[in-house]
């Protein structure tokens, strides 16, 4: 029989054994595949954030329910819990029948944009959603460029979608968003950068290849830097820029809904042209998922500008189920060869392991 302080030693060096291989695995998955590991920290921060708040607003349902009961009980009077004395009032949307002159400028808040959007994340082919779009929409041309006749577009509008494997994805994102955009009486184009080869993705630097391409297109005046499994559920979500950067997709559903940090600028953002340039763009160091939206933030404010979030529930979006693969990480070079499709123009990017100088970008 083994004597007791020789198992209490076996049982501690198994024990140091455990740790050291669940720390390992835990670094290793960190680092092969930080996107999926910062989905789910956000979730997890997201369902806390929730738990605290149903916890903190259990005394304020029990009283509502009193007084519900209360109320309902013999009387002719209702009693309004939605009274807010720090709620904005809702903003006020033009009415149906409301006329407009072609060389007046497009209204923001046109009757056709109603609120809550029916999301449908159902499969569907490129030919088909085309198909439908340009059979409803004639005036859609080659590399899905979109113009208002019945006035003029506040914002002339690039839509710029990082791409990889996502070709389930990318009808589905068309499908929902191309009418969206024709309410808000937008001038846009759809610019979807894919990553071609092997090596990692770096989205940021995808959106600035996105940018010099689009700019050499049209004189953009608005960029919306788009994830292309993000879906929003209310179309008045205006998806025009304002004077301070925009970040639209505020609360997403695999977060329940929260904001995950106040930091927060991921998944679908906007900036003027003129506001890109100031901030220099994204990093392009990020290669592998995650970390550029932060660095992002931070370049906003070290230009001295704040981030503006839609209001209440019209920054709400849908998140298209998906996997993040595991990238390592590298600096490199790219280049490109540029195709028009009837509802985007698809820039396919190669990169390169050889490390290009910041000039060229």
């Amino acid at each position: 029989m083994m004597p007791t302080h020789m198992r209490i030693r076996r049982r501690s060096f198994l024990g140091l054994l455990f740790l050291f291989s669940l720390s390992t695995s835990a670094l290793y998955f960190i680092y092969s595949a930080p996107g999926i590991v910062n989905e789910y920290v956000f979730m997890v921060q997201a369902r806390g954030i929730q738990i605290r708040e149903n916890v903190k607003n259990i005394g304020a349902q029990v009283l509502e329910q009193v007084v519900r009961g209360t109320y309902s009980n013999g009387t002719d009077y209702s009693y309004d819990f939605n009274i807010s004395g720090s709620e904005a009032p809702p903003p006020t949307y033009l009415p149906e029948g409301f006329s407009y002159l072609p060389s007046q400028l497009c209204p923001e808040r046109l009757p056709s944009m109603t609120g809550r959007l029916n999301v449908n994340m159902s499969e569907v082919s490129l030919e088909d959603v085309e198909w439908s779009l340009l059979e409803m929409q004639p005036g859609i041309t080659m590399g899905g460029y979109w113009k208002p006749q019945d006035c003029l577009p506040r914002w002339k509008v690039a839509i710029l979608v990082p791409f990889r494997n996502r070709h389930e994805h990318l009808p589905i994102l068309l499908r929902h968003l191309v009418p969206v955009l024709q309410k808000q009486r937008l001038q846009f184009a759809f610019y979807v950068i894919e990553q071609g080869g092997t090596e990692p993705f770096n989205r940021a630097m995808l959106f600035n290849v996105g940018y010099k391409e689009a700019m050499k297109d049209l004189d953009w005046d608005c960029l919306i830097f788009h994830d292309v499994d993000h879906l929003m559920e209310n179309d008045r979500n205006y998806y025009g820029c304002t004077n301070m950067p925009r970040h639209f997709a505020v609360q997403l559903d695999k977060y329940s809904y929260m904001l995950p940090y106040n930091e927060f600028f991921g998944g679908v953002s906007g900036l003027t042209v003129k506001q890109f340039k100031k901030i220099n763009g994204f990093p392009n160091a990020f290669w592998g998922w995650g970390g550029e939206d932060d660095d992002l933030w931070n370049r906003v404010h070290y230009a001295n500008y704040t981030v503006s979030r839609p209001q209440g529930q019209q920054g709400r979006y849908k998140s298209i189920p998906h996997h993040h693969r595991g990238e390592v990480q590298f600096l490199g070079r790219y280049s490109l060869l540029l195709s028009r499709r009837p509802l985007y123009t698809n820039i396919t990017v190669t990169l390169s392991r050889k490390l290009a100088p910041i000039a060229d970008y």
